[in-house]
């Protein structure tokens, strides 16, 4: 018994010693990183300055924007928000970050991913996307048999939900040639869309811890027998491609465009990476586009005298006999107030809410006066320069398209990053401009919107887009007379 007892209390001592050298060196860690670098004088959170705990924390919040804002607020043009990461808000850095061919923390050879984006640039062409126009017709025509029955029956309608499905069936017709059928169901198939917002929180948190993602959701093992939440976009995309290849009607589609350079230059282009881009288009695509949705018809509702310069610009030029019954994206390109609001919405909420990081080169780089080494990871976030006063005007925290509309718009352009910029720019742009036009254009014109509660604000969490949701809405259809 004595012996057992020693024994307990050895291990106790040890078990002790041990917490005691885990805290001596976690300490003696924390202050090498704190201390032992060359952007230790710039401010930021104190936890921040050794850990990347207080990204992924506010991450989890949901609101990390709000808190670069703030941050950059009080301290100015550098934040420190990591060990060897530091969020720039000066106006020089887009365009000697995001306009240079730096390396990005995802992807270290600037050279290759330039590579990759010609590889697939024919594919988002306007010119062939245009091509899709009718389709796309198909499914807004039945979007709005679908409205007219919410309208009829008196139900809320859920922009979240119904702009979602929107997006995603005219990414199956421009790259598969086929909807998924969303709109036609009205359902959310496999659980696209729920699926994806779940997801959200994982791919921000996992940005910044890679080694975990190649161990839990990033482990192939795990998709193969189903076990992976994201595996729906993969299941999706697959199903599409296998009926593609039985579909009389196949059309010269963004696939088509990629097998095209595949057959062409098979040394440039794997059949991994066509299908990588076929999951990336679907899988970023619809969220950004249903977001931006969203933002739109939320912010002018809040803002009735805009909604009501825009009815009107649109109702004039129905009666004029510009518009189709399906607006065309050449006739909503002449609606010049249209374009602002559109403008306005994607710089007031950017769908893309993460930052966008490039590692300092060879020789360092100095911004703003301030010199950072080589190796240093400098952060740009959209909402950060979209919120900033020097760029946008002291209103810069008021929805106001008017901006847009001013005599020289050029250098305020020239910040409005929601797509990102440079090499890295989202090479679905063109297709999400294509796309919020032609709805919007139509939405407006047909339907009278309001809230189902006026007073009461929608809710979204900032993490890896922001997808807002609970702002229920009542239509009616209005006369074209």
């Amino acid at each position: 018994m004595v012996s057992l007892l020693v024994s307990g209390v050895t291990a106790l001592i040890t078990l002790s010693k041990l917490w005691v050298l885990a805290v001596i060196l976690f300490t003696v860690r924390a202050i090498t990183r704190k201390y032992w670098t060359p952007i230790r004088d710039i401010p930021g959170p104190f936890l921040a300055s050794f850990s990347t705990l207080w990204q992924v924390y506010h991450l989890w919040k949901g609101h990390i924007e709000d808190e670069l804002i703030d941050l950059h607020q009080k301290n100015g043009y550098f934040v420190r928000i990591a060990e060897n990461e530091v969020s720039v808000s000066h106006p020089d850095a887009v365009k000697q970050l995001l306009h240079a061919n730096i390396a990005k923390m995802s992807e270290l050879n600037p050279k290759r991913h330039i590579e990759k984006s010609r590889n697939i640039a024919a594919g988002f062409a306007l010119s062939n996307i245009i091509k899709s126009e009718p389709h796309v017709d198909a499914i807004l025509h039945c979007f709005e048999k679908h409205l007219d029955r919410l309208s009829k029956c008196n139900e809320v309608v859920e922009f979240d939900k119904w702009f979602s499905f929107f997006a995603f069936d005219v990414l199956g017709e421009v790259t598969f040639s086929k909807s998924f059928g969303f709109v036609e169901t009205g359902t959310d198939i496999r659980d696209a869309v729920a699926n994806t917002k779940a997801l959200a929180v994982y791919i921000a948190v996992m940005g910044h811890y890679i080694w975990l993602h190649n161990l839990t959701l990033g482990n192939p093992l795990l998709s193969r027998i189903g076990l992976q939440p994201s595996s729906h976009i993969f299941d999706t995309c697959l199903a599409a491609i296998d009926a593609r290849k039985n579909n009389p009607a196949t059309r010269n589609d963004m696939m088509q465009r990629w097998l095209d350079v595949r057959a062409k230059y098979p040394d440039r282009m794997t059949e991994n990476e066509i299908f990588a881009a076929a999951v990336a288009n679907i899988g970023a695509g619809a969220d950004t586009v249903g977001a931006t949705a969203q933002a739109f018809i939320y912010y002018l509702l809040r803002h009735p005298e805009y909604l009501q310069r825009l009815r009107d610009e649109i109702d004039a030029a129905q009666s004029r006999g510009e518009l189709s019954p399906i607006v065309q994206y050449n006739e909503a390109q002449r609606l010049p107030f249209l374009q602002a609001c559109l403008k306005e919405t994607y710089r007031f909420h950017s769908a893309a809410v993460g930052g966008l990081p490039r590692v300092v080169p060879q020789g360092g780089m100095t911004i703003a006066g301030r010199y950072f080494p080589q190796g240093v990871v400098l952060s740009i976030n959209t909402w950060v320069f979209h919120r900033n006063p020097q760029i946008f005007g002291e209103d810069c925290n008021s929805f106001n398209p008017d901006r847009w509309l001013q005599a020289e718009t050029t250098y305020i352009d020239s910040f409005l990053i929601h797509w990102g910029a440079g090499y890295n720019q989202c090479p679905g742009r063109n297709l999400a401009q294509f796309e919020l036009l032609k709805l919007m254009a139509t939405l407006i014109r047909d339907y009278d919107i309001e809230q189902v509660d006026p007073r009461k604000e929608w809710v979204f969490k900032s993490q890896f887009t922001a997808i807002p949701s609970g702002w229920p809405c009542k239509i009616q259809r209005r006369s074209r007379e």
